[in-house]
């Protein structure tokens, strides 16, 4: 068993995030679906949590109603191999009213925030050259979804 669980608060959503995220994912499952018995605060049968698997880890999703919602003060990291798996990802997670954010972060459209960041950025910017690890930063500010070809193309000019 997992030690620490990502525990997500949707309104109503948990089970269509849940499948969403699910279908995004390659290693992932939905592990268990909870439903509401007689006499809850919910009609019978209403989903109450569900519990999934994305690449391994664990998350905890319930449907505790509108009086918490999601902020970027805390993100879901996603380390990518490539720009291929960076523009998937991104493409797959902003769909159906995900809005972009700077430096590779996302919101989906529940409004969970997402990081999407090529292996490579850490590298590039904790150069011990600090004239390359600067470009690197620079590039990086002026950008959205984080293009690789770019970020290497001004470490690689300064």
């Amino acid at each position: 068993m997992q030690k620490i669980t990502p525990f997500l608060w949707f309104n109503t959503q948990a089970e269509e995030a849940t499948n969403h995220y699910v279908s995004i994912f390659k290693n992932s499952k939905v592990l268990k679906v909870n439903r509401m018995g007689a006499g809850g605060p919910m009609p019978a049968g209403t989903v109450m949590s569900t519990e999934f698997s994305l690449e391994g880890q664990t998350f905890y999703a319930l449907n505790g109603g509108p009086m918490y919602a999601f902020t970027p003060a805390i993100s879901l990291f996603v380390n990518c191999e490539d720009q291929k798996e960076v523009d998937q990802l991104w493409a797959k997670l902003i769909e159906g009213g995900g809005e972009e954010q700077p430096c590779g972060w996302l919101k989906d459209k529940f409004g969970l925030s997402w990081q999407i960041i090529p292996s490579i950025l850490p590298k590039l910017i904790s150069d011990k050259d600090p004239k390359k690890a600067g470009a690197a930063v620079q590039a990086m500010l002026k950008m959205k979804k984080i293009d690789i070809a770019a970020l290497k193309k001004a470490h690689a000019s300064a």
